[in-house]
């Protein structure tokens, strides 16, 4: 019987484990990630994602600054995370 109770609950938390494993934040499930080039719409590179916010915006470092890129100005272009904002734009959100 207590066997059977152990191997019960490991079955529950093995299954609570995958179930997280498949939670991704609008943004990641998009093609945004953490630690991918984010690129101006013009080609030029941004910065590196630093965290990809629960809406699916990107957090980046520009100029030691903490800059949150609007979910719905990123997209994946050719397996590339871009935005259609230029570096110009990206530098007044600070």
């Amino acid at each position: 019987m207590k066997k059977s109770w152990f191997l019960v609950s490991m079955v529950a938390f093995a299954s609570i484990a995958v179930a997280q494993e498949g939670i991704a934040t609008q943004g990641e499930s998009a093609g945004v990630a953490p630690g991918k080039m984010l690129l101006a719409a013009n080609g030029a590179r941004l910065g590196a994602v630093y965290r990809v916010t629960d809406d699916g915006s990107a957090q980046l470092i520009v100029d030691g600054k903490l800059v949150t890129i609007p979910a719905a100005t990123l997209s994946v272009v050719d397996g590339k995370v871009t935005t259609s904002l230029s570096k110009s734009d990206i530098r007044k959100l600070r």
